[in-house]
């Protein structure tokens, strides 16, 4: 991690990760993994969003005034994932590391396309908990392959009716929980070693020096138009990852 141009597009690619997290709230472990995949690899891109993902989300997960409400609601939905994460991380050194990154794009481009389409989704109450667990165990088992947290953890969120604020504590939550379970998960099989930790404790500096920058350009910027951008980039991206990790 000594080489300036990889010290560079870290610290690039934190800022902006931290920017667009900024702006709608979501979408730093994404980023953050999406390119650093392209030009690190998958295990190294899963180590280095670590520290930045929790340090961000428990921040977003502890304030609104909402934490035992929505801990409440979502309980075993999260540990379903953060128990499921250590099943999906054994296959990071018993799987290639080539299909496993052909995943995650695949996973980045469904998590795009979701989110460009957005079709109405609805859970009753009386069967949130039992498809919960199962979002869960599939969040879990997928973001210990892969790293990413999101599908299909954020559909199930948006669809069991949270409002608006309880809904971003919920996103938070899930991504501190995940990211920590993911981080003993690594630490466990022996990918998370002091320089890769190192490295991610100080990437989380340009993270929230780029939510800073995104909270005030989120003021300026029409966010709807920004979010169909956002997740278009996430298609683009997530196809050019599948299409490296196969050729």
């Amino acid at each position: 991690m000594s080489d300036p141009n990889v010290i560079l597009w870290i610290t690039l690619t934190f800022l902006l990760a931290g920017a667009v997290k900024g702006i709608v709230g979501s979408g730093l472990p994404t980023i953050a993994l999406g390119v650093l995949t392209a030009v690190l690899g998958l295990h190294s891109a899963m180590a280095l969003m670590l520290v930045p993902t929790i340090v961000t989300n428990l921040w977003q997960a502890l304030i609104g005034g909402h934490v035992r409400a929505v801990g409440l609601r979502i309980w075993p939905f999260l540990l379903a994932s953060a128990a499921a994460i250590w099943i999906g991380a054994e296959a990071l050194t018993r799987v290639k590391v080539s299909w496993l990154a052909a995943l995650l794009g695949f996973l980045l481009a469904l998590y795009g396309f979701f989110g460009l389409l957005r079709p109405p989704l609805a859970i009753p109450q009386s069967k949130q908990m039992p498809i919960g667990i199962v979002a869960g165990l599939l969040s879990g088992v997928l973001g210990g392959m892969t790293g990413s947290l999101g599908v299909p953890g954020i559909p199930y969120l948006q669809a069991i009716g949270l409002p608006r604020d309880q809904l971003i504590q919920a996103l938070g939550m899930l991504f501190s929980v995940s990211s920590m379970s993911l981080a003993a998960a690594l630490a466990g099989q022996r990918l998370l070693g002091v320089d890769l930790g190192l490295a991610s404790a100080l990437a989380t500096i340009p993270a929230l020096i780029g939510m800073a920058i995104g909270q005030k350009l989120r003021q300026l910027l029409p966010e709807q138009r920004f979010r169909k951008i956002f997740f278009a980039s996430q298609v683009v991206l997530g196809g050019y990852i599948v299409l490296r990790a196969t050729m």
